[in-house]
């Protein structure tokens, strides 16, 4: 009795909320093909109904949870979407945020995967808030004297996103664990960050983007020195 009381005074938005917790953790356990509001319902601790009055059908569940890493991801790569406006191109950490991203996929790679299909079979992808900066970064990115002539900031960005999205499916394939996995995620930037440093970018007017490639490109040797 005590907690059917407790489900019916709960706060509608700390519900939604809860649902969309649920359907992320088992989105990311067994892919979209294996969940269900009834699951979802169970594990967020509402009955059904009350799952079915926040999200009618399956689908509209998995968008919403779609919608919802889109939400993490902008946090995590871009910072509060309250301040992100106030960047400037030039102040932009190109390595750091690539590590951001490429770290979460790594940690994350079904719902990363979830939400790239969504993304894919939208008619508006501009309406999703971290395709439209990570999108929208590399136009303005573009349209400066650092970069390249020419560049085609869609392609670039459905280029970079599906790679850092498809590797952790690669790299969970030949890593034995935490650390290995690791190591595969900061390959994968390097390999990005150089493509990015000599394909899109004035490498000229980066020497500290050189300098860190530098840096990972003599450490595999240093590491064989030492152990002979």
């Amino acid at each position: 009795m005590t907690e059917t009381r407790k489900r019916r005074s709960r706060d509608p938005v700390e519900t939604r909320a809860a649902i969309l917790r649920a359907a992320r953790t088992l989105l990311a356990k067994d892919g979209p093909e294996g969940i269900s509001l009834s699951e979802v319902a169970h594990l967020a601790g509402v009955n059904r109904g009350t799952a079915y009055q926040h999200f009618e059908t399956r689908e509209k569940l998995i968008a919403a949870t779609a919608e919802s890493v889109s939400d993490t991801m902008f946090r995590i790569v871009f910072g509060d979407p309250e301040t992100v406006g106030e960047r400037r191109v030039e102040q932009v950490d190109i390595a750091d945020t690539n590590d951001r991203l490429a770290n979460f996929a790594m940690e994350n790679p079904e719902l990363c995967r979830i939400w790239l299909l969504q993304l894919l079979s939208s008619s508006d992808p501009a309406a999703d808030p971290f395709w439209r900066e990570y999108a929208g970064s590399l136009q303005r990115f573009a349209d400066t004297d650092l970069a390249q002539p020419g560049i085609d900031a869609e392609v670039m960005s459905v280029l970079i996103l599906s790679g850092t999205f498809l590797w952790p499916i690669w790299a969970r394939s030949h890593a034995h664990g935490d650390e290995e996995r690791r190591a595969l995620a900061r390959r994968f930037t390097q390999e990005c960050l150089r493509l990015c440093m000599y394909g899109s970018l004035q490498s000229d007017r980066f020497p500290q983007i050189a300098e860190l490639l530098g840096t990972a490109a003599e450490a595999p040797a240093r590491i064989r020195a030492a152990g002979e």
